[in-house]
């Protein structure tokens, strides 16, 4: 008898993340370090496997080598099957038209042959670089429920954001009678999560048309659901009430790691029901010596200085001396004594020398003008001089 699978997902992970720049130099956005022990690839690999989808495509093209060696073969999300499980798809060279991915439909088009292994009846449509919990399985009843082609989960966002944002115009029974992409004007705030759910047959058909159609952009809110929409096609929104964050920005990263944060966070972690499983490191427990107030701090690190409303990932030292507020730092990194850490982002592996500052206050940095908003930002690596400085809002990719 054949095998075959209800649905299988495939995870949009290719992207360059280039507004979050020193942090994606050398490895793609859905592989950027999150939450002291994450990174944020795990957000949708564990929705999946908690949904009940054990069959995922994750799509990689750019800087893809930590991404690849995280995933490995998907033990840590429970998706390393026999049949089905994770699969890393690179763009490949088949005839002489193909190459890299030239866009998002482009991107599941040159994997047709991979999902119809599975002759699935459904296909699910993600993006790598989104925080959030959510049940696709109820998404997927939806679906069925309405006998829909097309489902796409959505959210309200303030319309002075909409702009942003795909947006949906709707009936009142929830089916989509219009999408526009980015728009000047929004006539809604009902924004695309860029979640999707197609039936595969569907799908299939309006891939082939896009590609065949020499003036495409290949983009699935630009050229496929317009497409879908104006033939008449059955797609209906699905709405999603729960947190939901695009951390494609300096700003946004930093705001979702804080929401972390408190006694009653914006977005709880600690759900058994939806757990969030990761590739963790294998490393000692902390020791703490000095001072820490409504902060994460993950394993392996020895803090003896003071760190205020931050999140600390596996191995990091602060030494005695230092203080960190409001601040992320995502990994073994050492920041010597007497260094003042205020509203930055440090990327992995950097050193911050003795007495060195970098940043300011937050209500100080939040005035200077920046493409961050305020926060320093340090890439992978750095190594920040005894007595250096790095200004609020700067970003450094070499070392200083």
């Amino acid at each position: 008898m054949l095998r075959k699978k209800e649905c299988v997902a495939m995870l949009l992970a290719g992207g360059q993340g280039s507004r979050l720049y020193a942090l994606t130099s050398n490895i793609a956005k859905p592989a950027v370090a999150f939450g002291s022990k994450y990174r944020i690839i795990d957000f949708p690999l564990s929705n999946c496997i908690n949904s009940g989808i054990d069959t995922v495509g994750v799509l990689t093209q750019y800087q893809p080598l930590v991404l690849n060696e995280y995933i490995g073969n998907g033990q840590p999300w429970d998706l390393d099957r026999t049949f089905g499980g994770v699969h890393i798809l690179s763009p490949y060279e088949a005839k002489k038209d193909t190459s890299w991915y030239k866009g998002t439909a482009n991107a599941i088009y040159q994997n047709i042959r991979f999902m119809k292994m599975y002759d699935p009846e459904y296909v699910l449509i993600l993006s790598g670089d989104h925080i959030y919990k959510m049940d696709y399985d109820k998404m997927l009843e939806a679906h069925k429920e309405t006998g829909a082609d097309c489902t796409i989960a959505c959210m309200e966002v303030p319309i002075k954001e909409a702009s942003r944002f795909g947006i949906l115009n709707t009936n009142s029974d929830g089916s989509i009678y219009e999408f526009e992409e980015k728009p000047s004007k929004p006539k809604s705030n009902l924004a695309s999560m860029g979640i999707y759910i197609f039936t595969a047959s569907k799908l299939f058909k309006y891939l082939e048309l896009d590609e065949a159609d020499p003036k495409s952009e290949k983009d699935f809110g630009k050229n496929v659901l317009p497409a879908m929409l104006e033939a008449g096609e059955k797609m209906y929104s699905y709405r999603f009430e729960g947190y939901w964050k695009d951390v494609g920005t300096i700003a946004s990263l930093w705001e979702a790691n804080m929401d972390l944060l408190g006694t009653v966070p914006n977005f709880e972690l600690m759900d058994e029901d939806r757990v969030i499983y990761s590739r963790s490191p294998l490393a000692p427990p902390t020791f703490i010596e000095g001072e820490v107030v409504n902060s994460l701090i993950a394993t392996g690190g020895e803090i003896e200085g003071k760190i205020i409303n931050s999140v600390i990932g596996t191995n990091c030292v602060i030494e005695k001396g230092a203080v960190v507020k409001d601040c992320v730092l995502m990994g073994n990194s050492t920041v010597k004594s007497g260094a003042k850490l205020n509203y930055a982002i440090v990327d992995e592996d950097v050193t911050i020398g003795e007495n060195a500052v970098v940043g300011a206050p937050r209500d100080e940095a939040c005035k200077t003008e920046s493409k961050t908003g305020g926060i320093a930002v340090l890439g992978r690596g750095i190594t920040v001089g005894k007595n250096g400085k790095v200004p609020a809002g700067e970003i450094v990719d070499k070392n200083v």
